[in-house]
């Protein structure tokens, strides 16, 4: 049985802090899990850091289905969360129920991700009703960049921190085992952070949050350039991977790859004569 699941992670709220990670393939996601991160998040992000994407909007049910398959092989303790892709719980409850639900039985995730605060109350509902978790996300959402226009900080006004609390409050309301809100005030998630009783995820919001997530590949520096001010990169593996490609290239063209430490043993052909 998993060290995590949605219960323990409910608990966790005022008691110590969610170490979160998103990761899209099997080698990452099982060091991670391997490292202690709680819960892992298979982000529809894989978009624009895995599929080459300029957002998150291409991505598809079986893109998602794929990716978190992957991460579910690779992970014994944490908690894995897929991210229901653009339109894949928009257009009718019953096709969200359908698709969250294929994330469960199909890729084996322990839960679902929907964006979006009062407007998904009732899917909220309707899905924890069914036996399928479900993870809020309020602030910025990444899937509404066409009407935003670009990635900016949410609730800098009162009126848009009363209504981002009173988001937080409806999906916990509607069973949402915790929120991820993302690039919002470090003042404004702390309000937002004590008005529910489930834990708050933050990305870009600050530290009173119950918890932080980051991507992988910023945290890891494999990004060409951090997408944002709130990434910090604990490694910066670019420049070693490229120098370490460089280098294979290099020992290929000189004839110095394979080297004799590299062949198998010479196999003994008698001759037919």
């Amino acid at each position: 049985m998993k060290r995590w699941n949605t219960a323990k992670i409910r608990a966790a709220k005022g008691t110590h802090k969610i170490a979160c990670l998103t990761a899209y393939d099997y080698a990452l996601a099982k060091l991670a899990d391997n490292a202690g991160a709680h819960l892992i998040l298979v982000g529809d992000s894989l978009g624009m850091t895995t599929l080459g994407y300029s957002t998150t909007i291409p991505v598809t049910m079986e893109d998602m289905l794929h990716h978190t398959a992957a991460v579910v092989r690779g992970t014994q303790d944490a908690l894995v969360v897929a991210d229901m892709p653009f339109l894949s719980y928009q257009i009718s409850i019953e096709e969200a129920l359908r698709n969250s639900g294929r994330f469960l039985q199909e890729a084996g995730a322990d839960a679902v991700k929907i964006e979006g605060g009062a407007i998904r109350e009732e899917c909220v509902a309707v899905l924890t009703e069914n036996g399928i978790p479900v993870l809020g996300h309020i602030g910025l959402l990444p899937q509404s960049i066409k009407t935003l226009g670009t990635f900016k900080v949410q609730g800098k006004t009162r009126e848009a921190a009363d209504i981002l609390i009173d988001d937080a409050k409806q999906l916990a309301e509607a069973g949402a085992f915790g929120i991820v809100l993302e690039c919002v005030p470090p003042d404004i998630a702390a309000l937002v952070t004590a008005a529910v009783p489930i834990p708050v995820i933050g990305i870009g919001s600050g530290s009173a949050c119950d918890g932080q997530i980051l991507v992988v590949n910023d945290l890891l520096g494999l990004s060409e350039n951090p997408p944002a001010k709130f990434v910090k990169q604990y490694a910066s593996l670019a420049p070693q991977i490229k120098e370490a490609f460089t280098a294979y290239i290099n020992d290929v063209q000189a004839g110095e790859f394979p080297a004799p430490e590299h062949f198998y043993a010479t196999a003994q052909i008698k001759s037919s004569s």
